[in-house]
């Protein structure tokens, strides 16, 4: 078998990294931004377009709800309407009961039973 070392794998990094440049870093900054930075900017404007998309979408969804709300209260306005009708026929049918009524009582005073 392998005998296990006793120094750690870490050991020794710390004194090996070299003292940090900060011009190099600057670069190597501006060279990672450079690069990133055209894909960053499609994506954002990406993004703000469906976001438009999204609000337009939105406007239309409202729309087309209002017509279906509107489509709605026209059924009930049509459904008061027929009622209306149906009510009305009623009341023409209890009218023409009243005058047959009235002339048959009509006739029959004229024949001379009180009623």
């Amino acid at each position: 078998g392998v005998a296990p070392s006793d120094a750690s794998p870490d050991e020794g990094v710390v004194e090996d990294l070299p003292l940090v440049d900060e011009k190099a870093v600057e670069q190597l900054t501006e060279g990672l931004i450079s690069h990133y930075l055209p894909d960053l900017q499609r994506s954002k404007s990406a993004l703000q377009e469906l976001t438009q998309n999204q609000v337009v979408l939105l406007e239309t969804l409202e729309q087309e709800i209002s017509k279906f709300k509107e489509c709605n209260s026209i059924v009930d306005i049509n459904a008061l309407f027929s009622e209306a009708k149906h009510y009305h026929n009623k009341l023409v049918n209890i009218r023409n009961e009243m005058m047959m009524l009235h002339e048959k009582t009509s006739k029959l005073k004229v024949s001379g039973i009180n009623i």
